[in-house]
């Protein structure tokens, strides 16, 4: 049996959230969901469905930064056979999928031009036209739900978000605050995690000591509940006995707390804690942002600036990049398809005086594999 989702909190503004979701669940309104990465939005969006009348059909939940543009648009509405190469058959999309149920469309804010059209064709009509077809197929009955951990007003006025598709999204507004503004919800997430995975991970009962309860109390959390949830995951795997001591903690916890009784220092964002942990500290590209970036707390423009910034110091390039990033020689088709996969690719023309440079560049690269 799938476990049922919550909320896990006693402070006002998590009852607020959960005000906001009963209301959202007695009806089919779009909902948008905002806040920071890791604060749980996709626990609210689950919530929202388990809740709501639609709780009996299916939930898809798909996330808009961890797919290309050119494979989107076939995942969501589908596609025909001979449409593209290796379109071998008929295809039903995501959102047929959801019939009668509920979508969740993660990250909507990176969702490109072309793609917030098609969106907002579908939310205008309720029809499908699927890749390669010339005519809509059939119309679905789906509620939406979408979530981003930007201002999309802000990327309206930028004229990077479409308005009218903002305001179509935009009906029922919940904001999930991040963690550290909601301080008294720690102990009862640390207590909760903490039992879920001594029984996942079959360990004994363990106790946090008085300092190392203030470590985590006074933690800013950048990654907000699920930085909390993996931290917790860690102590549990690593315990050596039952008490966990200020020594068991992880040292980017002891970081945070050691600033505590300074001046607030000014926040950094998750780009330039990346390319400081492959810089400085030798951490490899693949744990600094890739695996961060699977895991939606990087992203695709964060990837970017780790790379610009990499390339302004690499005069050769991405083969110089590679040595900075702590990347193996053999890994660099993985590099580059990784990069190109998901739009993060950043031409060296950009830092460079010639674009010429750039296929020649890469003609060695691959020329290298």
């Amino acid at each position: 049996m799938a476990t049922i989702p919550q909320l896990i909190g006693v402070g006002i503004a998590i009852k607020a959230v959960e005000q906001e979701i009963d209301y959202a669940a007695r009806s089919d309104a779009k909902v948008l969901i905002t806040g920071e990465s890791g604060v749980g939005k996709e626990v609210v969006a689950r919530i929202v469905h388990q809740r709501s009348a639609r709780r009996h059909a299916p939930l898809v939940t798909i996330n808009c930064a961890g797919i290309p543009d050119t494979l989107l648009a076939s995942e969501l509405f589908g596609h025909t056979r001979g449409s593209f190469t290796d379109a071998h058959r008929d295809k039903i999309g995501w959102l047929e999928q959801a019939h009668r149920g509920t979508i969740f469309l993660d990250e909507i804010g990176e969702m490109s031009a072309q793609m917030q059209a098609l969106l907002l064709r579908f939310l205008e009509s309720g029809e499908i036209q699927r890749v390669g077809s010339d005519r809509r197929t059939t119309t679905v009955d789906v509620r939406v739900m979408t979530a981003t951990n930007r201002r999309l007003i802000d990327r309206v006025a930028k004229q990077e978000f479409r308005e009218d598709l903002f305001y179509r999204l935009n009906v029922i507004h919940i904001e999930v605050p991040p963690l550290r503004h909601r301080r008294e919800d720690i102990p009862a997430l640390l207590d909760h995690f903490f039992k879920q995975f001594s029984e996942n991970h079959q360990a004994g009962h363990l106790t946090l000591s008085d300092a190392a309860a203030m470590q985590l109390y006074s933690a800013d959390w950048p990654g907000n509940v699920r930085q909390l949830r993996n931290v917790v995951e860690r102590l549990v795997v690593r315990a050596r006995n039952n008490l966990i001591t200020p020594a068991d903690l992880p040292r980017e916890i002891l970081s945070f707390t050691d600033q505590m009784p300074g001046p607030s220092a000014p926040a950094r964002s998750g780009a330039e804690t990346a390319f400081d942990q492959m810089v400085q500290e030798g951490e490899s590209f693949w744990t600094a942002v890739y695996a961060p970036f699977m895991a939606r707390d990087l992203t695709r423009d964060d990837v970017r600036s780790v790379v610009s910034r990499g390339l302004q110091l690499a005069p050769d390039g991405y083969t110089a990049l590679m040595q900075l990033f702590n990347i193996p020689p053999s890994d660099c088709k993985r590099l580059i398809t990784f990069l190109r996969k998901y739009q993060c690719h950043v031409p060296t023309y950009e830092t460079a005086t010639s674009a010429v440079r750039v296929e020649a560049e890469h003609r060695v690269v691959v020329s290298s594999l």
